[in-house]
């Protein structure tokens, strides 16, 4: 789990025992099943996300931005030369869009429509560039009145318990203020009376119907990091959870029929490689192909969500972490039959080993046929950029050659740094239009690309992307950079 502000807080010594022993409590209270023991599926198969031309996506990006989470407008800090840039540098086609519950919905029943047009500018800009937005209804620690951000002040629920600030920030989440508002929200307490789940449908469906008719939004995260307050594990997953996400996918298909529905599990375990109780949910749209609804798990292994590099034993630890995360997403995707993308994956670049570890997830997104919005694009020690705008050594690493839109069912496709080689392989299905666009960054193909396959090519310098026509069949080129 990242930091809610920009700037991360490091474990260390006797706090991180401490952590250890949150967590490890979190985990026995989640149960054999959310240790791993989770019952294979044998579900359908690989599912994509596509766009209106019918072309497998493959998304990458940032999410924008952790500055939302205090600003009194909501607003990140972005300006649109800012976007112009992040498509030159990197070459992104996707991110992930932080709202906020409390500007959405100030006042019960009450939306503020100056809000959303602020939004909507925003995601101009991006459209302008051909990136596809994913709107991020995001919380941390449930609201700022218990020391987080997300929901507002009258959606907060304490019962007069408080919430101290900590250090580490996680660890606000088991302050006793925290866990009574999150217990409000999700009903498993008595009192009250307001249905504040009603609530927050309702903010949902508001934004979906604000943005329904916009070509630039991909989708809909329902809700960032969910967290169950005193219930957890499959309990929460199974029940408050997954009633919230039926009644928000069935309230947002009332005015959005087309947008993708972007679903999490619960942050703690699964963000680590344990198994999630979310069952299948139903889509008002139809089964199987029909059905709009993506699984968008977060991707930080402990021994690193803990302040560690990618090094030494830590560096064991992170990939007996990652491969057990693999197994469980996946499994999971075939039983929500979703593509996945990666919600949130990051840490600090000045670490040991952070750039082999950037790599090695960015070649597992591929083998999965996974997006993915790096977290996050705030200026700063995990970002693309410092707190000047100059490049810090991860902008060279997540601006790598990939497909960004694939013209049929993507089979394969990864990139070797030391051939200077990108392979893509694909079958071509009828009816879709358009051809597959690969984009070959200037640092690894300063004069275009050669393409080796058959299919015919054609180059944009200005954009870099390079273009293959391709029709019914399989289909695997092999590029490499222009002499």
């Amino acid at each position: 789990m990242k930091s809610p502000a920009a700037r991360p807080t490091w474990v260390t010594g006797a706090v991180g025992a401490v952590v250890l022993a949150v967590a490890a409590a979190l985990l026995v209270a989640v149960g054999p099943r959310g240790a791993g023991a989770a019952p294979a599926d044998t579900a359908s198969g690989h599912r994509w996300i596509t766009d209106r031309q019918g072309r497998a996506l493959v998304l990458r990006g940032l999410s924008t931005a952790s500055s939302t989470k205090g600003a009194p407008d909501g607003m990140p800090w972005i300006e649109e030369k800012d976007v112009a840039r992040e498509r030159r540098e990197l070459g992104t086609n996707f991110v992930r869009f932080l709202l906020q519950w409390r500007k959405v919905e100030p006042s019960p029943g009450t939306y503020d429509r100056t809000y959303l047009r602020q939004v909507a500018e925003r995601v101009r800009w991006y459209g302008k560039r051909g990136h596809h937005v994913l709107l991020d209804m995001h919380q941390d620690l449930y609201g700022p009145r218990v020391g987080g951000n997300g929901a507002p002040a009258w959606a907060t629920g304490t019962d007069g318990l408080t919430s101290a600030p900590t250090d580490p920030w996680e660890l606000g989440y088991v302050e006793p203020g925290t866990v009574r508002a999150f217990d409000r929200f999700w009903g498993t307490v008595e009192g009250d009376g307001r249905d504040l789940r009603k609530h927050y449908v309702g903010a949902l469906r508001e934004v979906a119907r604000h943005f329904a008719a916009d070509d630039a939004v991909i989708g809909y995260d329902l809700m960032n990091e969910p967290w169950g307050g005193s219930v957890q594990g499959p309990a929460f997953e199974s029940g408050p959870l997954a009633r919230l996400y039926q009644d928000a996918i069935d309230a947002i298909r009332t005015v959005d029929r087309d947008h993708w529905l972007f679903v999490e599990p619960s942050a703690i375990g699964s963000n680590w490689g344990f198994a999630t109780g979310l069952p299948r949910l139903d889509d008002p749209r139809g089964d199987g192909d029909a059905a709009r609804i993506a699984y968008a798990p977060h991707l930080y292994p402990l021994p690193m969500d803990l302040g560690g590099g990618y090094t030494g034993s830590t560096k064991a630890q992170v990939d007996r972490s990652l491969r057990a995360w693999r197994d469980q997403t996946e499994k999971t995707a075939r039983r929500l039959g979703a593509p996945v993308v990666i919600g949130e994956f990051g840490l600090d670049v000045g670490l040991p080993g952070a750039m082999e570890y950037v790599e090695k997830v960015q070649r597992m997104a591929d083998d999965m046929g996974a997006g993915f919005a790096y977290w996050s694009n705030d200026p700063g020690t995990w970002a693309p950029w410092d707190a000047k705008l100059r490049p810090t050594r991860l902008l060279p690493v997540l601006d790598r050659p990939a497909p960004l839109a694939v013209a049929g069912d993507p089979v394969a496709y990864r990139w070797d740094a030391k051939r200077k080689a990108l392979t893509v392989s694909w079958r071509g299905t009828e009816g879709v239009r358009g051809g597959t666009e690969v984009r070959l960054p200037a640092r690894h193909f300063p004069r275009g690309g050669r393409a080796q396959g058959g299919e015919a090519a054609s180059w944009d310098p200005k954009s870099r992307i390079l273009t293959l026509t391709s029709g019914p069949g399989t289909h695997s080129v092999r590029i490499t950079p222009h002499a």
